[in-house]
């Protein structure tokens, strides 16, 4: 064993929880990041036990040089990775509802969708995003824009305290008065200054919901969007309403009216009555056509369902980029739709943001002045395929050129993006700042680490 290896093999008595190295069965599959198309390279993979189990790691850590990068779910898949040690946190999955206070605990490795199914039996929420398997952790120290982010802001908001092992492999509580810095740095900064083990976040009542997704043809997207622009212009903070192009596959397990199509797709969350609801989305009634109508009363618990997102592991890339105007963006989109398809992309969606965004200066995340985000994302099973993706991709937003904002949210960072798109230069320095104070050593690395 060379002097390189004993620090890494060393993990193995180091910690409770399972570790793999390279050569051990299972490792090549749990190095890789939920979008398995993109190369993560990282040194070894631990599974902590608890949170006891967490301190014991960065201790062993930080006597031994090595770098921790915590990836509770494999989201946020990225090179950046490559010779750390990755950290998954599915083991503290607990979830704690207080529903006097209107406060949850949850575990570093909870998913959104496990939370809002246990705030919602007592009638309560949190502000979660469109994917029901991205952990509360990931999710929130990113910033976190949901479905509720135009009344409640960003998910890191709602957040109210950390429990964090520190560069010296103590474990803390802290929150906006106890180490104010460190607090603010997790909070939408990316989690490049602790290793977080457990949250405690904000939740609100969420008496009744209404949502779900229309579907049309592509051929209807120029009136789509025209409803789509009418829609948002007026919406109060509780609706939101993300407008997307679509290219379904023909999977079998896909309601018929969808398999194969090209399509023009809204998708809406309210937060109030049904009535209120349909009243809102009233435009689109209009719109004829509709092969695909969802919407309804939703349980709080529905809300990650809405997208129907993917939520097993797939080769895929992504791109997001924040808009200052809707008008250029859908000039963009009308030009996309004409051509028949977004092939070989999956979606090129428009969300709404505003509202409580601008407004609310949650941590590093800020406020967000932006009024609309661009996300997009395709498949990509192999070089050919991730190559045409990454072309359409250039393609697209090249074309928004005019109305992209220079930046775009932490949590759409895609794999070698450098965090410098996500904020402002003094927000960064800042976040420097907070890293030289409090990770000295470099112990610990995020997704998109703010000294890169």
């Amino acid at each position: 064993m060379t002097g390189n290896e004993r620090p890494i093999e060393g993990l193995r008595t180091a910690v409770r929880g399972r570790v793999l190295i390279e050569g051990d069965a299972g490792f090549e599959r749990a190095a890789l990041g939920w979008s398995v198309g993109v190369p993560q390279r990282p040194r070894a993979v631990v599974e902590i036990a608890d949170a006891e189990d967490a301190a014991a790691l960065v201790r062993y850590a930080a006597a031994e040089g090595l770098t921790l990068a915590a990836q509770p779910s494999g989201h946020g898949a990225t090179t950046a990775l490559d010779g750390a040690v990755v950290v998954r946190t599915g083991a503290l999955n607990a979830v704690e509802i207080d529903p006097e206070n209107r406060v949850a605990r949850v575990g570093a490795g909870v998913p959104c969708g496990a939370l809002l199914e246990a705030a919602g039996a007592y009638g309560l929420t949190f502000p979660a995003g469109s994917s029901p398997v991205v952990t509360v952790a990931g999710y929130t120290l990113g910033g976190g824009l949901g479905w509720y982010g135009r009344s409640r802001g960003p998910g890191s908001a709602s957040v109210r305290a950390l429990e964090v092992v520190d560069a010296d492999g103590v474990l803390r509580r802290i929150s906006a008065v106890a180490e104010p810095d460190l607090f603010w740095a997790l909070c939408g900064g990316g989690g490049d200054h602790a290793l977080v083990t457990a949250l405690e976040v904000e939740l609100f009542p969420a008496p009744e919901v209404y949502g779900g997704r229309l579907v049309w043809p592509a051929h209807q997207a120029f009136a789509v969007l025209e409803a789509y622009a009418k829609a948002t212009a007026g919406a109060p903070e509780e609706l939101s309403v993300w407008c997307s192009l679509m290219q379904f596959p023909p999977f079998p397990e896909l309601p018929e009216p969808l398999r194969g199509l090209s399509a023009v797709v809204v998708d809406a969350a309210h937060l109030g009555p049904a009535e209120e609801g349909r009243a809102l989305l009233a435009a689109f009634e209009a719109v004829d056509g509709v092969v695909f109508d969802t919407r309804g009363a939703l349980p709080p618990a529905a809300l990650g369902m809405i997208c129907a997102e993917p939520t097993d592991p797939m080769p895929s890339l992504h791109r997001g980029e924040l808009l200052t105007d809707l008008d250029g963006a859908a000039a963009v989109l009308r030009d996309l739709a004409a051509a028949g398809t977004v092939h070989p992309l999956v979606f090129v969606q428009l969300r709404h943001l505003g509202g409580a965004y601008t407004r609310v200066d949650s941590g590093a995340c800020g406020p967000v002045a932006e009024p609309f985000l661009l996300s997009m994302m395709g498949v990509t099973p192999g070089a050919e395929a991730a190559a045409g993706v990454a072309a359409t991709l250039d393609r697209i937003v090249a074309a928004m050129g005019p109305v992209l904002a220079g930046r775009k949210p932490y949590t759409f960072l895609a794999g070698g993006e450098r965090v410098s798109a996500a904020f402002p230069a003094e927000t960064l320095e800042r976040l420097r700042e907070v890293k030289r104070a409090y990770d000295p050593h470099g112990t610990f690395r995020s997704n998109f680490p703010v000294l890169d």
